[in-house]
């Protein structure tokens, strides 16, 4: 397979401190090189959840290093799959993407052991959507 013809998976939350960051964290683990993985905030943060980073650290995945980034047209327009999580109407919509809207809980400002649920949903949902983009 060409790295052209690897599919390309943009997550957007609000912040891009959370959720967007542990799903991209998670696809690029399962995914590996079979998937381009870009992550996004309409309002981006100024740092990683530290919780969030503390979620994933215990699934063995360090999204430590990973920086809030502002959602730009150009990412959308390089994507296959936009994947929102409670950005509302901030994302550009261009035909022929797909969308999904993932209701997730917010972890900003949850305790551990209410954001390991939530990275457990997401955990879920990536790999669900790993399947439907890389079947056997």
């Amino acid at each position: 397979m060409t790295a052209s013809a690897r599919p390309t998976v943009l997550f957007v939350c609000v912040h891009n401190a959370g959720r967007s960051q542990m799903a991209a964290g998670y696809l690029r683990e399962l995914g590996g090189d079979r998937v381009e993985v870009l992550s996004a905030g309409s309002e981006p943060g100024d740092a990683i959840n530290p919780v969030a980073v503390q979620a994933m650290a215990e699934e063995g995945i360090d999204i430590a290093g990973y920086t809030p980034a502002i959602l730009t047209t150009d990412a959308v327009r390089e994507s296959d799959v936009v994947i929102t999580m409670g950005c509302g109407d901030a994302c550009p919509i261009f035909p022929g993407k797909r969308y999904e809207d993932w209701e997730l809980t917010d972890p900003a400002g949850r305790p551990i052991d209410e954001v390991r649920p939530i990275r457990d949903e997401i955990r879920a949902r990536v790999s669900a959507l790993l399947k439907e983009l890389l079947p056997a």
